[in-house]
C-alpha cells in the first residue's frame, strides 16, 4: 500500500491503531474457515467519526474496507479477500444504554456478546440471540450475519431484536435507520436492509435492540435415542404437536464421542443420536411442557430420558453442546462449518441425505445443530493440506447445498454468505434476484470498495 495513505491513517488513529507489518497483517487474514487473505493494512478505530474518515480516505484512493470484530464467522465474510484494509471495530465496545422501561438496549457494535447478554441478565431482562461464539463474537458481526443459537426454535434470531442501527454509508455519509421503538415505522425497513449484509452496504457502528422478559423458569433434558432416523422425526412430530422448546439441538454419534472424548462429562457415547431440549416459562407451565417433550420423545424411540435437575447438571449439559467445534478440531484439523436449513418437516429426510453424501465421498462427517428450526450444522472433517481430499470436499459441499435446497431449505441459517457460499448464491435467488442484488449493491456502494468479493459481487 503507499506509504503516504498508511502516514494519513496514522495521523488519523493514531500510530498504535494502525499496522502494516506482514506478522500484524496476518493476523487479521482469516476467520474460522481454512483459507486466508492478508491485508494491506489494519485500523482500530476508536469512534464513528473515526470510521468515517477511514471510508473516506478509502474513497479518496479507492482502496477496498472490510469491517470485521472478533472474526469468528464461518462463512469468510470477514476475510479481506482482495486485500486493502482490515477495519476492526473492537474499540467500539461501550454498552450506551440499557432502557429496562423500554425494552431497549443501545450498543455499539464492538461489544462482545456475552458481556452484552450478561450486562442484560443484570438489569433483569433477556436477550435470546446465543451464537456458540459468545464468548468472543461481537454485537457487531452477529448483525453482519444475522446470527442465531440455540433458542431460536421459540425466539428468533438477530434480525428479530434489531430495532435500528448507526451505519456509515460507503461514501463516509452516517445514517441512522430504524429507532427504539419498535412500533413507529416510517417506510421502508431500512434496517433489515441491513442485517446480514455482511458489511457489503454499510458499516454498522451502533444499534438499537429489543429486550425481553426473562421467563422465571426453566427444564432441560437429554433424550437418548439408538436411531439418529428416530432423533431426526423426534424434531418435526414435537414442532407439529403444538410444543415450541426453547432450544431442540440434536448431536449424532460421532458428535457425542468426540465432546465427551474432549469434555469427559458422561454423555451416552453408545447412543445414536441425543436431543438437548429446553422448556421455559412459568414455574407451572414448565411442568406440563416436559411432560409433553418426554411423550413426544418416548413415542418416537428415545430410549432414555434424563431431566437435569441441578444449575452444575444444565451447566454441564450446555458446556457439552458449545464445545462441539473444539472438540471436532481434535479430530482433523480442518473443520468446513456449514449451516443447511431445511423446513423441521424434512429434518429425517435431510439428516438422510447427508448421511448418503459422507458415504458418498469417503468423509468424516458429524452432523449437529438447531435441529427444531431447522438449522443443521453438518461439519465436515479434513486436512486442507490433502488436496484429493479437499477436492472430494467440495464435491461434497455442492451437493450438500442442492439437498437443502431441494427439500425447500435455504444455503444459511445463521453463517452468512460470505465468500465460500457465493458461487451458489444463484442457485436459491434464481437469475432476478440475484441480479437485483447486484443492482442494490451498485447503488448503494458505488465504488464497490465495501467489503468487496463477497455475496453478490464474489
Amino acid at each position: 500500500m503507499d506509504q503516504q495513505v498508511i502516514a494519513e491513517l496514522k495521523r488519523l488513529l493514531g500510530h498504535q491503531y494502525v499496522m502494516d507489518q506482514l506478522e500484524d497483517r496476518i493476523c487479521y487474514s482469516f476467520d474460522a474457515t481454512f483459507r486466508d487473505f492478508p491485508p494491506d493494512v489494519v485500523v482500530k478505530p476508536g469512534s464513528v467519526d473515526e470510521v468515517v474518515a477511514i471510508v473516506k480516505l478509502a474513497g479518496k484512493y479507492n482502496i477496498p474496507v472490510t469491517a470485521r470484530g472478533a472474526a469468528t464467522g464461518l462463512s469468510g465474510g470477514s476475510v479481506p479477500v482482495k486485500g486493502g484494509i482490515s477495519l476492526v471495530l473492537t474499540r467500539l465496545n461501550k454498552i450506551i444504554e440499557i432502557d429496562a422501561a423500554n425494552r431497549v438496549a443501545v450498543v455499539e457494535t464492538g461489544v462482545i456478546t456475552e458481556d452484552f447478554v450478561n450486562a442484560v441478565n443484570q438489569a433483569g431482562l433477556f436477550y435470546p440471540p446465543d451464537p456458540a461464539s459468545a464468548k468472543t463474537s461481537t454485537m457487531g458481526g452477529n448483525i453482519a450475519e444475522c446470527a442465531g443459537g440455540p433458542r431460536g426454535v421459540k425466539y428468533g434470531i438477530t434480525r428479530d431484536y434489531v430495532l435500528g442501527l448507526e451505519v456509515v454509508l460507503p461514501d463516509g455519509n452516517v445514517v441512522e435507520l430504524g429507532n427504539k421503538f419498535d412500533s413507529e415505522m416510517a417506510g421502508p425497513d431500512w434496517g433489515m436492509l441491513l442485517v446480514g449484509s455482511e458489511g457489503t452496504l454499510g458499516i454498522v457502528t451502533k444499534a438499537y435492540l429489543r429486550l425481553v422478559d426473562k421467563p422465571s423458569a426453566k427444564q432441560t433434558l437429554l433424550a437418548i435415542f439408538n436411531s439418529l432416523d428416530d432423533a431426526a422425526r423426534t424434531v418435526s412430530d414435537m414442532i407439529a404437536s403444538g410444543t415450541i422448546p426453547t432450544t431442540l439441538e440434536i448431536m449424532d454419534n460421532q458428535t457425542i464421542r468426540a465432546v465427551e472424548d474432549f469434555l469427559k462429562v458422561g454423555l451416552p457415547v453408545s447412543a445414536e443420536a441425543i436431543l438437548l431440549i429446553e422448556v421455559d416459562g412459568s414455574a407451572a407451565s414448565i411442568a406440563k411442557q416436559a411432560e409433553h417433550v418426554m411423550k413426544v420423545c418416548r413415542q418416537c424411540g428415545a430410549t432414555e430420558i434424563q431431566a437435569a435437575s441441578t444449575p452444575e447438571d444444565i451447566d454441564k449439559l450446555w458446556r457439552a453442546r458449545k464445545a462441539i467445534s473444539p472438540a471436532c478440531g481434535k479430530i482433523n484439523p480442518t473443520k468446513i462449518s456449514e449451516d443447511a436449513t431445511v423446513p423441521r418437516s424434512q429434518i429425517p429426510a435431510m439428516v438422510r441425505r447427508l448421511r448418503e453424501i459422507a458415504q458418498k465421498y469417503d468423509l468424516k462427517m458429524v452432523i449437529f445443530g438447531h435441529a427444531g428450526d431447522g438449522n443443521l450444522h453438518p461439519n465436515i472433517l479434513s486436512n486442507k493440506h490433502n488436496h484429493e481430499e479437499m477436492e472430494r470436499v467440495e464435491q461434497a459441499v455442492e451437493e450438500l447445498f442442492k439437498a437443502a435446497l431441494d427439500l425447500g431449505g435455504t444455503l444459511s441459517g445463521e453463517h452468512g454468505i460470505g465468500y465460500m457460499k457465493a458461487p451458489f448464491l444463484k442457485w436459491e435467488t434464481g437469475e432476478t434476484g440475484f441480479a437485483v442484488g447486484q443492482k442494490l449493491k451498485k447503488v448503494v456502494d458505488q465504488q464497490g470498495l465495501l467489503n468487496p468479493g463477497k455475496l453478490f459481487n464474489a
